[in-house]
């Protein structure tokens, strides 16, 4: 080992990323690398993925995230500039302060729909974090690449108060304009301040033949086309997954800036926990002073909804009573599967706020997929579908021998969705609500109409070739699976 990578932007990176993750992992593995790191720009998007890939690939996953920083007036002129700054997670504190950091600035600090970290929020939230300073892009990179060595120095400094005796400085060599002077600059620099210096390579994609297609998808997300001679070029073919050999060889004359690498990934050493449920406490009656457990208030709900299921089921009470054995019998084995498997707080919170929709003029759907075969669900009002009467099965809702999360397709009217939102941010608390984010990828349709518009080609054209593509209702074809023409060979 003489190298691990601590800077690579994945398909997550959404704007300037097409390294797929299984990609990265065997990219890791062929190099015999230990070690490698997820530095997604400003998201932690695939950072679980990620993690998975890479230790079920025999790789130590490095969690980290290249952030931008708020400009700040911080120099002789007075000029304000956003600056990079690499954060890596150290350890379950640290995991939690970078979730911390995304989550403010996303949410209160963005300007052109980027995120913006700011300083203060480092000192209040840096532990648990190592800190690279970002390269060229860097603010102390910015500094030393003006001139400005005060105000390099003052950067520098503060991020080590930050930072203590976790802040590296960052050098790279990708074959970008300014990586060399930066080098020059930047050594003797962190010598003076006794700083320890880091060699990165900001890797984008896989290969280098990956390079134009990489381009093409800046473009798409620019609007741009790569026949522009004014578009501004950001990134080299040299900003491919480097084998260890290959950043020997750029770093030959900085060995300790390679070894600096593998001293960063035996620092980061975090473990997440994985397939474990985490739900928000459910609130029990308080009895003496005491509140009832889980359990048994989940049971005492769950009879109760019964009975009243029942009551307009069979009007009739020697029929009801009839009834009652199997339905009871359902009941019992539904109520001890769940509670074995730690579900019962899941299944009261999910029927509280639909009921609350229901009380409060917001309609709901009756039920929609496995969910309606639980009796349980049924008596506590969260579907509105006799599992019984149509021979619904439990087991295809929730099976002790696979064991996972409950999902309950559920249906709000659209203007009152956000009612329901508000209401369970309210009752238990913001901080145990959150909502799903998707990422969405292009059909092959529209990636061939994108691609032939960055590539200068004439609307008619493009589109008479994506019409040629089968696109079978509910179902995504990739371009690689199009099935060609019978006359056409196969190349």
């Amino acid at each position: 080992m003489s190298f691990v990578h601590l800077r690579t932007h994945t398909e997550f990176s959404v704007v300037d990323g097409t390294l797929r993750i299984d990609d990265a992992v065997a990219a890791a593995r062929a190099d015999g690398q230990t070690a490698c790191a997820i530095t997604d720009l400003c998201n932690l998007f695939g950072a679980v993925k990620f993690y998975s890939a890479m230790r079920a690939g025999g790789v130590k996953p490095i969690i980290g995230c290249d952030i931008w920083l708020e400009p700040e007036n911080t120099g002789s002129a007075g000029e304000k500039q956003g600056s990079r700054l690499l954060l890596l997670v150290q350890n379950d504190a640290g995991y939690l302060h970078l979730c911390e950091l995304l989550a403010r600035a996303w949410t209160t600090n963005t300007q052109r729909a980027q995120a913006l970290v700011k300083w203060a929020w480092l000192d209040e939230l840096g532990g648990g974090l190592l800190a690279l300073s970002g390269a060229d892009l860097g603010a102390v990179g910015q500094a030393l690449l003006a001139g400005d060595a005060p105000r390099a120095e003052q950067l520098a400094l503060r991020l080590a108060r930050t930072f203590p005796q976790r802040f590296f400085i960052e050098v790279q060599r990708a074959g970008l304009a300014t990586n060399e002077a930066h080098v020059r600059a930047a050594v003797p620099f962190a010598a003076r301040l006794l700083l320890p210096v880091v060699a990165t390579h900001p890797v984008q994609f896989v290969e280098a033949d990956d390079y134009e297609a990489h381009e093409a998808r800046v473009c798409v997300a620019e609007g741009e086309t790569l026949a522009n001679p004014k578009r501004v070029k950001r990134f080299s073919r040299e900003q491919y997954f480097k084998t260890q050999e290959q950043m020997v060889a750029l770093f030959a004359d900085l060995p300790v800036a390679l070894a600096n690498t593998l001293a960063v990934a035996q620092r980061c050493n975090l473990q997440l926990t994985l397939g474990k449920p985490r739900l928000p406490d459910f609130p029990t009656p308080v009895v003496d002073g005491i509140p009832v457990p889980i359990e048994a208030h989940f049971r005492e709900a769950s009879f109760a909804g019964l009975e009243q299921r029942l009551a307009k089921l069979y009007p009739d009470a020697a029929e009801r009573d009839r009834q009652r054995p199997r339905y009871a019998e359902r009941l019992e084995f539904e109520i001890v599967t769940i509670v074995k498997m730690g579900f019962p707080g899941y299944f009261l919170i999910v029927a509280d706020f639909i009921n609350w929709a229901k009380a409060n003029g917001c309609p709901v759907g009756p039920g929609r997929g496995s969910g309606a075969g639980s009796l349980v669900a049924y008596s506590l009002s969260i579907t509105d579908l006799d599992p019984l009467a149509y021979n619904l099965l439990f087991e295809r809702f929730l099976n002790p021998e696979r064991v996972s999360m409950p999902d309950f397709d559920i249906d709000f009217c659209q203007a009152n969705r956000e009612r329901v939102i508000d209401y369970v941010k309210a009752k238990y608390g913001r901080d145990a609500v959150s909502q799903i984010a998707t990422f969405g990828t292009m059909a092959s349709k529209a990636a061939l109409r994108d691609i032939g518009r960055v590539l200068g080609m004439g609307y008619g054209h493009v589109d008479s070739i994506a019409k040629l593509v089968v696109a079978p209702p509910g179902k995504s074809v990739t371009l690689a699976r199009v099935p060609l023409p019978p006359d056409q060979p196969d190349p």
